[in-house]
């Protein structure tokens, strides 16, 4: 694994073209403490929202206010849905970040969907697809609204884009619609235990129900915006609540297919960087084309004494992660 965390302190003498914060996996809930799915890892559900607003403390300090942050999913837990309580945490986290003057990118993960059906997700404040931007004269590029996906500009000559990791996934659908089927038959092709969030057993331990993947239509369409970028020689990120590429990732968090995502990405030589959430445990490797995958540690799984949050300053030849508390500085150059 090529591994470049903790560059040391992160002076760089020139100023960077601009900054965007990162943060993952919050998963607030007015709960006591637990533990996760298999029992292994303890989590902080109240004090997440503790650890939220310590993070935007820090980027509202005088001079260091990011452009925008990416929020990489998982913003309230499951546990919700079981106390009816899934608004009213939505709400007091989405007041939380008001507090921070600057547009909030909303990727969607599992959590999201445990709370929330995609239709209400998709008329509710975490569908921030408004923040787009268009490529006019260039149809193809503009995203379906059979996922939820899009792209932005935020300083001339780099593209972000933002990624449905959940197209294709049995969470958040009606169970009698056609596409609920549609998943549930590809999901039980590879995965043939009695509890679906089980990898027991599994050669490809990613076909599980928490986890989901990308449509062909979805494919396409990034493959459309990725051509667009090589052509204009624009430097793009790519944003998603699953993690592609194995060696940044415990295996059983990937994309169902994250070998066609990681196919398209290979194909094109724009893409510099991958930031993902969901593993918790965080993750970085540079895969053979030189694009750096980041799998951002989780905030739920980060103890009261820490934190679990990041500014990239974006240079014209690499992007610094200052990180705080569990995330490391990482310096990645661009191929």
């Amino acid at each position: 694994m090529d591994d470049h965390s903790d560059p040391g302190p992160l002076s760089e003498g020139s100023q960077p073209l601009f900054s965007f914060g990162v943060i993952a996996d919050i998963q607030y809930a007015d709960l006591e403490d637990g533990f996760n799915f298999f029992g292994t890892r303890k989590r902080y559900y109240r004090h997440s929202l503790l650890h939220l607003q310590g993070a935007i403390d820090d980027w509202t300090r005088e001079g260091h206010v990011p452009c925008f942050v990416l929020q990489l999913g998982d913003l309230i837990d499951g546990y919700n849905a079981q106390h009816q309580t899934s608004e009213k945490s939505l709400e007091l986290v989405m007041d939380t970040f008001k507090m921070l003057k600057v547009p909030i990118h909303h990727a969607w993960g599992n959590h999201e969907l445990y709370n929330f059906s995609k239709d209400y997700l998709t008329s509710s404040k975490l569908n921030t697809k408004y923040l787009e931007d268009q490529i006019e004269h260039h149809p193809e590029t503009i995203p379906s609204e059979n996922y939820y996906a899009y792209h932005f500009v935020p300083f001339p000559t780099f593209r972000f884009i933002l990624l449905d990791a959940y197209d294709v996934s049995v969470l958040g659908l009606d169970p009698s619609s056609p596409k609920y089927q549609q998943c549930l038959r590809v999901l039980k092709e590879h995965n043939p235990n009695e509890e679906l969030n089980s990898p027991q057993g599994l050669s490809e331990p990613q076909f599980v129900q928490f986890n989901g993947g990308f449509s062909q239509e979805q494919l396409s369409w990034l493959n459309e915006v990725l051509t667009f970028s090589d052509t204009n020689q624009e430097k793009v990120v790519i944003v998603s609540h699953l993690p592609v590429y194995p060696e940044s990732s415990d295996s059983v968090c990937l994309a169902w297919n994250y070998r066609d995502a990681l196919s398209v990405i290979w194909s094109h030589k724009c893409v510099v960087c991958f930031f993902a959430g969901h593993t918790h445990d965080g993750g970085y490797a540079k895969d053979p084309f030189g694009v750096h995958h980041i799998s951002l540690e989780g905030v739920i799984e980060t103890a009261p004494d820490s934190q679990a949050f990041g500014t990239v300053h974006v240079y014209p030849d690499k992007m610094l992660l200052e990180g705080k508390g569990r995330v490391p500085n990482r310096m990645m150059s661009y191929k």
